[in-house]
């Protein structure tokens, strides 16, 4: 890039971000990773074997068959939120404010899934086996979520350290599913259908083709799933995971494709952990809608955002973020980096 910033647009969401060179970091410069685990944390968390009685009943766990539920002995389990953003409870009505405003009931589900029995370890320490069943408890509650035809939308995700909004230690994500198609993700899923109409083939797919043949920004492949740094990444190492396959919906998903998603995404995170210090993250999976889960036009994918900047004054002006890693550096760095 010789010097000069560069503006970018995302394909897929025809957002711009500003990749500036003059600000420029390698991985060591972004400082230690924030996140440290402690003896104390573990004194009065919800979420070890011994507390099942501190939440609320289990929905599912993974335990040795004849084992008492909400009792010890687990390896995964889910719950519902303690404190949840939307509840089964309610009615979809949409109710008018005085002239222009609405509001409806909160109606949907929020769970948790305890990753681990063990406090003190996370994906990138775990077994293949422990990560692999974690993705299919995901795929195994999505597909229940999606189920409800009260449900819209069912967003996955992982809040990882106290910079990316967790408030309990112990390994753990989170699903939320919503009787409304969230703004967002109805943009991605609008810009992908116009990309289909000016074209006529699926964006993400366009993507996949384009970097696997550039081969810039790729950190690696598996047989079914593609792991590269987007060419507009809005943040440094923002890290996408997509099938190669065409599929809308994470629910479509096979049970193999879904182990070896889990491996793929361990490999990556472990990447991650070790050339940025632990970092904390986000990652979230995108998929179509619950009841449109076989769209020619939308892909699904999963992301992952280090939090490794923050949003400043113009970021929230203008939305275009400003990037001081170029994705080419970061694969770079992400593909040097040796993981067991």
């Amino acid at each position: 890039m010789d010097g000069i910033s560069e503006l970018r647009q995302n394909p897929a969401t025809r957002e711009w971000v500003i990749i500036s060179t003059d600000r420029a970091k390698r991985p060591e410069e972004f400082g230690e990773g924030s996140t440290v685990i402690t003896n104390e944390s573990q004194l009065t968390c919800p979420f070890c074997p011994g507390r099942e009685q501190n939440t609320p009943s289990e929905i599912v766990a993974y335990r040795p068959e004849g084992s008492s539920p909400n009792a010890p002995n687990w390896w995964i389990r889910v719950i519902p939120n303690m404190y949840p953003a939307v509840s089964p409870k309610g009615e979809l009505d949409r109710k008018k404010v005085d002239k222009i405003f609405i509001k409806m009931d909160g109606v949907g589900e929020h769970e948790v899934i305890i990753e681990t029995p063990d406090h003190f370890n996370i994906i990138p320490k775990m077994t293949v086996k422990q990560v692999e069943e974690i993705f299919l408890v995901y795929r195994e509650r999505y597909l229940e979520l999606a189920k409800n035809p009260r449900n819209e939308s069912v967003i996955i995700f992982k809040n990882y350290g106290k910079n990316a909004g967790t408030s309990i230690i112990h390994s753990h994500s989170q699903i939320i599913s919503t009787p409304i198609m969230p703004l967002h993700l109805r943009q991605k899923i609008e810009e992908a259908m116009r990309f289909f109409d000016d074209h006529g083939d699926c964006v993400y797919c366009n993507i996949i083709k384009e970097e696997a043949a550039l081969k810039e920004r790729v950190v690696f492949e598996t047989e079914n799933f593609i792991v590269l740094e987007p060419f507009a990444a809005r943040t440094p190492f923002e890290t996408w995971i997509l099938p190669k396959k065409h599929e809308s919906s994470f629910g479509s998903t096979g049970i193999e494709s879904c182990k070896e998603l889990a491996k793929a995404m361990q490999i990556i995170l472990k990447k991650l952990h070790k050339s940025l210090n632990n970092p904390d993250y986000n990652y979230v999976i995108f998929s179509s809608p619950c009841h449109e889960s076989e769209l020619e036009y939308f892909h699904w994918h999963l992301k992952i955002y280090p939090r490794l900047a923050q949003m400043a004054g113009f970021e929230l002006g203008s939305g275009i973020y400003i990037n001081s890693v170029p994705p080419e550096n970061a694969t770079k760095y992400l593909k040097q980096t040796v993981v067991d």
